[in-house]
């Protein structure tokens, strides 16, 4: 008859309590109940707990300034709702003689009681002293709060990434410049030195053609001077051979009279 309803009502029939005595069952649509279940579940696993152990090493021979970052971590570890796990790394004679790491494991305890208490006391296994740190407010993180951190950590990571592209970008556009400059001062460099050049060789050709001139200059006036010696010379001869003809022309009528 049940089965009757959930067909007509075109539902299903859904067996929710198989150990009852009867067995109870229900008309319902069966993939919404399941896409309810789905939901359900999602919701529960987004509640659950991530809370973890953190682990923090220390040196027994630790500078103070090493002890405060280690003791920032651990206070970090703390706030986030972490157990901590300090750990003291003992070396060569030092395991002789634990009770300096188990007092500064103490000193640590004392200085972060307001965000954690011991829940392990300092003890040697080993070469180790190990003690356990539990934070005092419990703080649970949700699979979207993890997201959101998780959002924010890739915030940070990608500005850090663009603050360190920036920074090298601005070197190399720094020394592009930088080598930009040097060509220019090379090239001028180059070009006062053509410049140099070339007015050396100019200054040389000056000198060359003035030597030319000077030289064709005195060419030009040992000509002349030859030209205007040849005249006198010729001169001096016809006046030395009129008197001779003169003679003969004289001595010639002379000679017609004898015979007339």
């Amino acid at each position: 008859m049940a089965l009757n309803l959930a067909k007509e009502a075109n539902l299903d029939l859904v067996e929710v309590a198989p150990e009852a005595k009867p067995p109870v069952a229900k008309l319902i649509d069966y993939g919404k109940y399941k896409y309810n279940e789905k939901i359900k579940a999602r919701e529960a696993r987004r509640n659950q707990s991530s809370a973890e152990i953190k682990e923090i090493r220390f040196r027994l021979k630790i500078d103070e300034h090493d002890f405060e970052v280690k003791k920032g971590h651990v206070v970090r570890f703390l706030q986030g709702g972490d157990k901590v796990k300090v750990t003291i790394m003992l070396r060569g004679r030092e395991q002789s003689r634990p009770i300096g790491g188990v007092e500064l494991l103490e000193r640590l305890a004392n200085e972060v009681e307001d965000l954690g208490s011991v829940e392990s006391y300092p003890k040697q296994e080993g070469r180790n002293i190990i003690m356990t740190l539990a934070p005092k407010a419990k703080k649970v993180h949700t699979q979207s709060e993890q997201r959101r951190r998780g959002a924010e950590s890739r915030a940070e990571r990608q500005a850090r990434q663009a603050a360190r592209l920036a920074a090298k970008q601005e070197s190399m556009e720094a020394q592009k410049a930088k080598v930009e400059q040097g060509d220019a001062g090379k090239a001028t460099a180059a070009e006062a030195e053509a410049k140099a050049k070339e007015k050396t060789e100019l200054k040389k050709t000056a000198e060359i053609m003035k030597e030319s001139v000077a030289s064709q200059a005195e060419q030009s006036k040992a000509k002349a001077d030859k030209t205007a010696a040849k005249p006198a010379s010729k001169s001096t001869k016809p006046a030395a051979a009129k008197p001779k003809s003169a003679a003969k022309a004289g001595s010639k009528p002379k000679a017609k009279g004898d015979s007339e």
